[in-house]
């Protein structure tokens, strides 16, 4: 099974970059996406309709801003979908999350695949301070994510975590000690996720490899040079990570500030 996130920044603008032909090509079982910045009528009608695909549309997303949104193949044994939930204000709140609970071939176990995209922590022009909202974020994923694998579901989170783990997942550590995205009580949050039983995949697999990134800023010619952030993961629960064959990060794919993140299932 392949599984494909990305943060498109803009669904409508990647839409005029070859993304059909992105994703014909590679053809994923699942295809999870961040930001999409429109409406789900302006999807159906500016961009393209995915064949062989069904899909979950955040219904909460803000004009040009947020949203997410899960592609599946028709195929595939889809039990449960949830594009906001109710009772998490946190989640529903600017389209930020998508899920999905599905049935794999073999598996005893039901998966729960969450798609969202974090808040960004930065304080809003108006002065509003966001930090707290996005620590107050992680808490709730947490908090449901346990819910979730303690009744017994398998769980796969792919997100735009908008916080750098560790000083190998950024380019110039030293010099963003103080930054948003790279602060120790961000940081923090990250561990505490790990600790409630959960594995970043691409940390797992290749634990020292260095230069990879998901996020490069569009100014100083910082892509070419290799220089910013991984903030894209996939993160499983514990039971879950024999199952995880590979993940790849598609630096070649050019069409948005964040690439494509591939992860395949044995």
């Amino acid at each position: 099974m392949k599984i494909i996130s990305w943060n498109v920044n803009g669904i409508r603008a990647v839409a005029k970059k070859w993304f059909s032909d992105f994703v014909l090509e590679e053809n994923p079982d699942i295809l999870c996406i961040q930001e999409t910045k429109a409406f789900e009528e302006q999807f159906l009608k500016d961009v393209w309709e995915i064949e062989w695909y069904k899909y979950v549309w955040h219904k909460w997303t803000r004009p040009g801003y947020s949203g997410t949104a899960i592609f599946y193949k028709e195929n595939l044994e889809v039990i449960d979908y949830k594009n906001h939930f109710d009772e998490i204000e946190h989640f529903h709140s600017d389209g930020r999350v998508t899920e999905i609970e599905f049935k794999r071939t073999g598996s005893q176990k039901n998966i729960v695949l969450f798609n969202g995209y974090f808040p960004n922590g930065w304080t809003r022009a108006d002065g509003t301070e966001m930090l707290s909202y996005k620590l107050e974020f992680y808490n709730k994923l947490i908090d449901y994510a346990n819910y979730i694998r303690d009744n017994g579901k398998d769980i796969i989170l792919t997100w735009d975590f908008n916080i750098v783990h560790t000083p190998i997942d950024i380019a110039r550590p030293k010099e963003n000690e103080a930054s948003i995205w790279f602060l120790p009580v961000e940081r923090a949050k990250v561990w505490e996720l790990l600790d409630n039983g959960y594995i970043d995949t691409f940390r797992y697999l290749y634990p020292y490899q260095l230069d990879t990134y998901s996020r490069w800023s569009y100014r100083a010619g910082a892509r070419p040079r290799n220089v910013w952030w991984r903030i894209d993961y996939f993160v499983v629960n514990k039971d879950f990570i024999e199952n995880v064959a590979d993940i790849q990060y598609m630096n070649d794919i050019m069409w948005s500030d964040h690439c494509p993140v591939k992860l395949e299932l044995k």
